[in-house]
């Protein structure tokens, strides 16, 4: 088995599977996972603190056993820690869902808690260093770039709306307006979610077409749309 870096600092025997070893890489897994855990349970997403800390403590000893199988019983591959991917990848895929209004909701949740398993596995066949950077990677793109991925989708030509309208006979008067306010309507639908409401709603996706409009916040030109008559209620998604 190969030798990683953090393997030659602590020895040998962080490697091997032994009581030192397991309860080390348990202890490691489950700060990790506290770690994420944490920050998804902040921002109220689908998998939270203790969904993360049993996922990752799964996909870590499907790693360790995997290790014992190949080194004590001679088996070729590690298929335990590859069931256990395959097994987390379709649970969590039915944590997708999408809300009342239309946005898919827990994708980076879900993404997130499948790069954690695959580093928990990591961290059970041994592999410390490629485990942490792992890590450390997830944990960058999951807070450092969120408010760079919020910056670019502000300056975008392009948004999402959600919109109720009074009635259906209202919705060719929104979209003369919004042509005329200097918005090219891209994609329209009807909601199914608020049939029974006595409401029109759809999800709207607009391009900013006006040049001077363009030099407008996204809210700015939602908040001009929202005094429309025929509008009874409108967001901007995302």
């Amino acid at each position: 088995m190969p030798t990683d870096y953090i393997v030659k600092l602590l020895g040998a025997w962080s490697q091997e599977v032994n009581l030192a070893s397991t309860a080390l890489k348990t202890a490691l897994v489950v700060a990790m996972a506290v770690i994420l855990g944490c920050e998804r349970s902040r921002n109220r997403h689908a998998a939270g603190l203790r969904t993360l800390i049993v996922l990752s403590i799964g996909s870590l000893y499907a790693g360790i056993a995997d290790v014992y199988f190949i080194t004590a019983l001679n088996v070729q591959f590690s298929f335990l820690s590859a069931a256990v991917i395959i097994g987390i990848s379709i649970i969590i895929a039915n944590t997708i869902v999408y809300s009342s209004k239309n946005q898919i909701m827990g994708l980076t949740t879900s993404i997130g808690a499948w790069t954690m398993a695959i580093v928990s596995a990591l961290l059970g066949v041994g592999l410390y260093t490629a485990a942490l950077i792992g890590f450390i990677a997830l944990m960058i793109g999951l807070l450092a770039f969120s408010r760079m991925e919020t910056y670019i989708k502000n300056k975008s030509n392009h948004f999402e709306i959600h919109l109720e309208l009074k009635s259906r006979n209202s919705l060719q008067e929104f979209i003369t307006a919004a042509r005329q306010f200097g918005l090219k309507i891209d994609n329209l639908e009807l909601n199914p979610a608020y049939a029974n409401s006595g409401l029109s709603v759809y999800t709207v996706r607009l391009t900013v077409i006006k040049k001077d409009l363009r030099k407008k916040s996204h809210n700015d030109i939602v908040e001009a749309l929202s005094v429309l008559d025929c509008v009874y209620y409108i967001e901007k998604l995302g």
